[in-house]
């Protein structure tokens, strides 16, 4: 099944402009961004959750939306999946009393410590299967194997292509399963790199490699 949003290493869809590097283009993009940081705190989801979110926008909206619209569009659309707002208060631009969940909202002060503090990922796991300078293979196809049609984070232009392991991460959590509520079910995570033309044939060049960060699972020997 195609993924509208997974677009990594298709080609026409235009040039990367390595000059467009503005973080926030229009004022309201820093509200978006802001948005989306405070909601995170009421514990409602996780960053694999969200990022599903947005990949289950429609095609319409995926395609047609900017960037932070999208931010805005997954989040909305968590916000009523959870119970945290109704479609009648987004309408209304304002809230039906006081959220219960009030007592969890990221207040200024706590923006910079929260931020800092980051959330690591790394769990203990089993033994790595793959050391490095491993030959291994992206399984095929790309999709998750836990939830069908389900977040995974294994790119469709890297399914099948064969690669070498340079570096091994620890294990982390695996985002097949932590995005649609099933638990954290960690794995081993490495660092793949694959030669350009191992993933996109003669044209690309030569001296080019990718380095991908590759779940165990999305791995088997080459």
């Amino acid at each position: 099944m195609s993924r509208v949003h997974d677009i990594g290493g298709r080609f026409g869809t235009g040039a990367v402009n390595p000059d467009d590097n503005e973080t926030f283009v229009k004022d309201w993009h820093k509200r978006a961004l802001a948005l989306n940081l405070a909601c995170g705190s009421l514990g409602q989801w996780n960053i694999d959750a969200s990022r599903h979110a947005r990949e289950c926008l429609s095609a319409a909206d995926y395609t047609g939306f900017s960037y932070y619209e999208k931010w805005l569009g997954g989040l909305t659309d968590s916000l009523v999946a959870k119970g945290v707002l109704t479609v009648e208060e987004l309408d209304a631009g304002r809230g039906d009393g006081e959220s219960p969940l009030a007592d969890r909202a990221l207040k200024a002060e706590n923006v910079a410590p929260v931020l800092a503090g980051g959330s690591p990922y790394i769990r203990d796991a089993e033994t790595p299967k793959f050391a490095v300078g491993s030959r291994v293979r992206a399984r095929r196809p790309a999709r998750n194997l836990v939830v069908p049609a389900g977040h995974t984070r294994l790119p469709a232009y890297a399914a099948g292509a064969e690669g070498t392991v340079t570096l091994q991460h620890g294990s982390h959590v695996f985002p097949d399963s932590n995005a649609h509520g099933l638990g954290e079910a960690p794995e081993p995570l490495y660092a793949v790199r694959f030669a350009a033309q191992e993933l996109w044939g003669a044209d690309a060049h030569a001296d080019d490699e990718v380095v991908l960060d590759m779940w165990q699972s999305y791995l088997e020997p080459a």
